[in-house]
């Protein structure tokens, strides 16, 4: 069974680069690292050999992964995102109840999240008790660490992620 990844238009493109980066970029100088390195004699008895084919061998590993993650991946479409309801690509504004201090989350999918720029994957906690409620709705959250935290919805909003 294919496990589809959605994806915004912008982590598609992203993706796609750093796919291009590894490939002509970082497999041209491990290839040279390589070669230097057989150019120092006994392959047997080379640490600096075995370090570099090792490093070479996580890179292919890396750029399969990332080759895999593209093929499954899928362009979110806008259009049918319900707008009234909190669902991914949406900007959360919401009230902790308890504490009284206001966030604002942007549900993006998992591998574009980015907590600096407030930027939360669709699969944390958090977004997970958001999705689906609207504006005036109390999401009662769950934490890891069996924390609960009651968040009222006041706003939510649909921007160019």
């Amino acid at each position: 069974m294919k496990k589809f990844e959605y994806i915004t238009k912008k982590g598609l493109i992203k993706l796609q680069k750093e796919i291009e980066r590894l490939e002509n970029i970082e497999r041209s100088k491990i290839s040279i690292q390589i070669a230097e390195a057989r150019d120092k004699g006994d392959l047997s008895e080379n640490a600096e050999y075995d370090a570099i084919k090792e490093a070479q061998g996580l890179l292919e590993m890396n750029i399969s992964k990332l080759k895999k993650k593209l093929y499954n991946a899928r362009i979110i479409d806008k259009k049918q995102i319900n707008k009234t309801r909190v669902s991914i690509l949406s900007t959360v504004k919401v009230l902790n109840i308890d504490n009284k201090i206001e966030n604002i989350y942007t549900i993006v999918p998992e591998g574009e999240a980015d907590l600096k720029s407030g930027k939360i994957s669709v699969k944390t906690p958090i977004s997970m008790g958001l999705l689906g409620k609207q504006v005036g709705k109390i999401a009662n959250i769950k934490l890891p660490n069996n924390m609960i935290i009651n968040y009222k919805i006041l706003e939510i909003t649909f921007n160019e992620i």
